[in-house]
């Protein structure tokens, strides 16, 4: 599905990828885990054709991700960001609505059949409740959850099929989040866990994402990827890429800290 192969990347003189290379085949669910500044984030973007790699290669179905124009790269690929800031008050649905642009034309506004997808992706996160709350009032685990519909209903199928439409997102679409619990208290950070494990084993959606939080990655990952000094440490399922030693050398620390890290 998505190949990364021998991926050199850096902002000006800075290198921040050093051939990587990895793979997301169609039902994964990823945790790239590293430190801050190991470059997950800037991993993501070139995952999300958003960035284009100095050396080496990104495919989607194996083609280079920027072949594809924005719109089509946008209808198969989501991004869920760290953080959203916006400039005005948006209700819930219309920040869910926004995710619909991709399948809009020019000077095209949602039809029927869009907002019947929006409230399905709300419904679907379980923020069906919040549609015309104002965003900004939203605790931060309820922010997330409407993040992560309106990224569905982007990965939603066009407007045209149908008017009545569930929520259909198809099985080649790929969910990319940057540290999806950042920020959240424990609560919040289990209802962002349930979702994502939901989506990927009720809808088969493939999720990629990025954390320094080795439980929330074990917990729901079926495979990690150990990103440090600007290259793949480690990667494979979580019970046998986590150990004390991988995590040490990822972090830089002495064997015995890392125990704890990982409730072992």
């Amino acid at each position: 599905m998505i190949r990364v192969h021998g991926v050199h990347f850096g902002y000006d003189d800075a290198p921040v990828l050093r051939g990587v290379s990895l793979s997301v085949e169609q039902g994964d669910l990823v945790g790239i885990l590293g430190p801050n500044g190991s470059g997950k984030t800037t991993l993501l973007r070139l995952l999300a054709g958003a960035l284009a790699p100095d050396a080496g290669s990104v495919t989607l179905d194996g083609q280079p991700t920027g072949i594809h124009s924005r719109r089509a790269l946008a209808r198969r690929l989501a991004v869920v960001p760290q953080e959203t800031h916006l400039a005005f008050d948006y209700s819930a649905m219309e920040i869910v609505l926004m995710g619909r642009y991709p399948h809009l034309g020019p000077f095209e506004v949602e039809g029927p059949a869009d907002l019947a997808i929006a409230r399905a992706a709300l419904e679907t996160t379980g923020t069906g409740h919040l549609a015309e709350r104002i965003f900004g009032t939203l605790s931060g685990g309820e922010k997330q959850r409407v993040v992560i519909a309106s990224a569905l209903a982007q990965l939603s199928a066009g407007a045209d099929e149908t008017s009545s439409a569930a929520l259909s997102v198809g099985e080649r679409s790929v969910l990319l989040l940057d540290e999806p619990t950042a920020s959240l208290d424990i609560r919040y950070q289990l209802e962002v866990a349930s979702l994502l494990r939901r989506l990927h084993d009720e809808r088969r959606l493939t999720i990629v994402f990025s954390t320094h939080d080795l439980r929330f990655a074990a917990s729901i990952a079926t495979t990690v990827v150990l990103l440090g000094r600007g290259t793949v440490l480690r990667s494979g399922p979580p019970a046998t890429a986590l150990t004390p030693g991988a995590v040490a050398d990822l972090y830089d620390i002495d064997e015995a800290l890392a125990v704890p890290l990982l409730g072992t």
